[in-house]
């Protein structure tokens, strides 16, 4: 047996769920409907999370799995259990908005979802387990869709501070631990999905979305403000899609264009952990022709209220080449990018490069100088179970051991500050990106396919053991 150094002591060990993609129950309890309940699987999936294809409801023809999910709103006290055997430390889960303000605009929360999740954080607490919460992963009420445009309309600001105010004041005590908005850099990419955005024929479709992600900015900021001022224990945090971007030759327009490439993604979280727009952005705003409408108060806000931590999902790094002729591109989490023959593949297509984990880190703490909490991470692959509902899932065991391996690198060779590490989809769920069931990240599997059948019944994988040994080790063992 390899026996690796020590984590530290308090290190917040635990896995990630999100609320659209486990929660089920998408109409029970007074809860409303958010652009996450109808983006259906399938091939039109990808069109309408992009804002190119309108659906604002179900229609006929279409299966919709984000409505029930694995149900963990009626399963939460069976899966906490799990997880606490397994040891977690934390549990990173979100708030489905519509459950607490079911159109977003309301004056008064809805009380059945907040006592939903108040007792899902008893739960949590009863085991020791410290809640990580995400206030956005993706959800916006259909309502502020409809009527409002989304985040491309300055109001959502309001609705979204009168959300944070609420959750802070209710759970004062129970959480400490909060992310504003999930990988928010996706409103570039998937732009329906990460901000509620639907473009009309004619809109200039960069100026939409980089205004929205202005508003959402500042109401990032401002809910941290808020965050601080009802509980000064709150500690808050932004959230990033990362993976770093290598050149694809030597050739310095490669290097300039992974540079290029890097600054897009990390543009969202210079301003929310410096404090004010890179003048890379302003150049760049400058160049494309955009009007950002923003006032000197969001500045001030931007300023004064950055947050206490970086977050970001880890899947793969990432390829870009400066040269017009090279474009074979490989699946990535929405993000596309070019090969890299170094490198094996998932059954999607995404890159496994656990060096490269410790590569990110290192360029987002010298970019930063801020603790780091590593909130996504694990292989999308598709498990065979027994009879009993056991998968023997060495591959899995694989990806994040190496992964696990590279952290403890960077914790203590490379002098990084990690607070903790959640494993994505610790329990199978609906992917965001496709809609399966069939693409699972797991330690627990889920008796339910792409189709919606299946008895929902939980059972542990060969990995349930193995992640708890890891834990109870602190990372030392990972045989």
């Amino acid at each position: 047996m390899t026996t690796y150094k020590l984590f530290p002591k308090d290190f917040l060990w635990g896995g990630a769920t999100a609320a659209n993609q486990c929660e089920g129950a998408y109409d029970v309890d007074g809860r409303g409907l958010a652009n996450v309940d109808v983006v259906p699987i399938g091939k039109d999936r990808g069109p309408i999370i992009t804002g190119r294809q309108k659906m604002f409801d179900f229609e006929e023809g279409y299966f919709y799995p984000a409505k029930e999910s694995i149900d963990f709103y009626h399963y939460y006290k069976e899966d906490i259990a799990l997880l606490a055997e397994m040891g977690f430390k934390t549990y990173r889960m979100s708030i489905g908005w519509t459950r607490i303000f079911p159109k977003g605009d309301e004056l008064e929360p809805n009380e059945a979802g907040l006592q939903f999740y108040e007792n899902v954080f008893k739960e949590c607490r009863k085991y020791g387990i410290e809640p990580l919460v995400t206030i956005t992963h993706f959800d916006c009420p259909m309502h502020l869709i409809e009527h409002y445009g989304g985040w491309r309309n300055r109001k959502l600001i309001d609705f979204y501070e009168r959300l944070v105010t609420t959750l802070f004041t209710r759970y004062k005590g129970l959480v400490k631990y909060w992310l504003t908005f999930n990988e928010i850099n996706m409103i570039l990419h998937a732009p329906f999905m990460g901000a509620g955005l639907y473009f009309e024929e004619g809109e200039n479709v960069e100026q939409v979305k980089y205004q929205a992600a202005h508003h959402e900015l500042v109401a990032s900021a401002l809910a941290t403000k808020i965050a601080h001022e009802i509980d000064p224990e709150n500690k808050v945090g932004c959230m990033l899609a990362a993976g770093q971007y290598y050149p694809n030759t030597a050739h310095p327009r490669d290097y300039w264009a992974a540079m290029q490439e890097d600054r897009e993604n990390y543009f969202f979280i210079d301003v929310q952990a410096r404090g004010e727009y890179p003048n890379y952005a302003k150049k760049k705003f400058e160049k494309l022709g955009l009007n950002i409408e923003m006032t000197e108060e969001d500045l001030t806000l931007l300023k004064e209220h950055t947050v206490d931590f970086v977050s970001f999902s880890y899947y793969s790094s990432r390829v870009a080449s400066g040269d017009p002729e090279v474009n074979e591109k490989t699946a990535g989490n929405i993000f596309a990018s070019l090969k890299n023959p170094y490198l094996d593949a998932s059954e999607w297509g995404w890159q496994i490069d656990p060096l490269g984990l410790r590569i990110t880190l290192n360029a987002i703490w010298d970019r930063y100088q801020k603790p780091m909490f590593i909130v996504e991470n694990g292989l999308g692959a598709v498990d065979t179970p027994d009879e009993n509902g056991y998968v023997e899932d060495d591959y899995r065991i694989d990806y994040l051991r190496e992964h696990i391996k590279t952290m403890n690198d960077a914790i203590n060779e490379d002098g990084v500050e990690l607070l903790g590490y959640t494993t994505w989809g610790c329990i199978d769920l609906v992917s965001a990106g496709t809609g399966e069931m069939k693409k699972r990240y797991g330690f627990i599997y889920v008796d339910r396919d792409n189709d919606g059948n299946g008895t929902l019944k939980r059972s542990k994988k060969k990995s349930f053991d193995w992640y708890k040994k890891v834990i109870a080790s602190q990372g030392t063992d990972l045989d």
